[in-house]
């Protein structure tokens, strides 16, 4: 009997010092398409993380040419596999891209967030913009669509990934994707935010 209590108290112990977990979920703006892993955004998170002694990891569960459909689809496993803290929602440019229903994109978003509040995490909405030829009514659609999720769902939102990338060197040469260069600048948007959420140990 001893030992059984022994080994339970050994994993309750386990459990309670695991280090928190923050979950990037995202498309290719976020898995570091076409740059090197450790130049990505969130390579460079988890090196600041690091560097100010934060206890947190991040897992990056991010797919190129992720919708919010597809992301939608696999919230769970995904929460379920690394049991976020916070979770750092970054999907819809894809929807924008491919001209997919707004408020289809709205509510794959929604369910996202509430899946992730249901398990305790907190969360972080990031928003994206479409260049003007999508049409004035569409583009702004879109753009609204991520601050309305953020404020009904009652989360923290980082309204452009992209703010303050503005120069064509700045971009990859498909002129979608952030070069390396730009990474550390993508990373700023998100801390922003994500930087008051993230509990550091006393020095």
């Amino acid at each position: 009997m001893r030992s059984i209590l022994f080994a339970a108290l050994l994993v309750f112990n386990g459990a309670a010092t695991a280090a928190p977990t923050i979950l990037v979920y995202g498309d290719s703006l976020s898995s570091a398409y076409g740059i090197p892993q450790s130049a990505g955004w969130v390579a460079l998170l988890g090196e600041r993380l690091k560097q100010r002694n934060s206890n947190y990891t991040v897992a990056n569960a991010s797919i190129s040419g992720e919708t919010s459909a597809g992301g939608a689809a696999r919230i769970g496993k995904a929460l379920a596999a690394s049991k976020p803290a916070i979770v750092i929602v970054q999907l819809g440019a894809n929807d924008g891209l491919r001209g997919l229903p707004v408020e289809q994109m709205k509510a794959n978003l929604a369910a996202i967030v509430q899946a992730s509040k249901r398990e305790g995490a907190r969360v972080v909405l990031v928003g994206m913009q479409l260049p003007p030829n999508y049409g004035v009514k569409y583009v702004n659609e879109f753009r609204a669509a991520f601050g309305n999720v953020a404020r009904d769902e009652r989360v923290a939102f980082v309204p452009f990934l992209l703010e303050g990338l503005d120069k064509r060197e700045q971009f990859q040469a498909d002129a979608l994707h952030p070069a390396a260069g730009a990474q550390p600048i993508l990373l700023e948007n998100v801390w922003r935010k994500l930087g008051g959420m993230v509990v550091l140990p006393p020095k």
